[in-house]
C-alpha cells in the first residue's frame, strides 16, 4: 500500500493534457460549425441583396467578417474562413456556400 502514495497525481497529470487537448478540438468543431452557418447566412443576404439590386459584397461582410463573394446571376457563393481557437488567428480553411434566390412576379 506504501508504494500507490502519489498515484492519483501521477493519473491526475497524464489526464490533464488528454482532457485539455479534447477540450481544444471540440472548440474547434464548434468554430466550423459556426462559420458553415455563418456562410449559409452572407450566402443567402448577398443572393437577396444582388436580387433587389444592392451590393451583394457588402451585404454578406455585413453578415461574416472576412467573407469573400463572387456573385452570380441571382445568386452568390461565399466562403468565410474558418477562424482558429484564438479569434486573431487565421487557419488555411474556408467554408463556402451558395445561394440563388428567384424573384416572382
Amino acid at each position: 500500500m506504501a508504494r500507490e502514495h502519489g498515484q492519483a497525481t501521477v493519473e491526475l497529470l497524464g489526464v490533464v493534457p488528454a482532457l485539455l487537448v479534447l477540450g481544444l478540438v471540440a472548440w474547434q468543431l464548434i468554430l466550423v460549425g459556426h462559420s458553415a452557418w455563418m456562410s449559409a447566412h452572407a450566402a443567402r443576404a448577398a443572393a437577396r441583396a444582388e436580387l433587389v439590386g444592392d451590393d451583394p459584397e457588402r451585404a454578406a461582410r455585413s453578415v461574416a467578417e472576412g467573407a469573400e463573394v463572387s456573385a452570380e446571376r441571382a445568386g452568390a457563393r461565399v466562403d468565410v474562413p474558418v477562424p482558429m481557437i484564438h479569434r486573431g488567428w487565421r487557419g488555411p480553411v474556408t467554408v463556402a456556400s451558395r445561394t440563388s434566390l428567384e424573384a416572382i412576379p
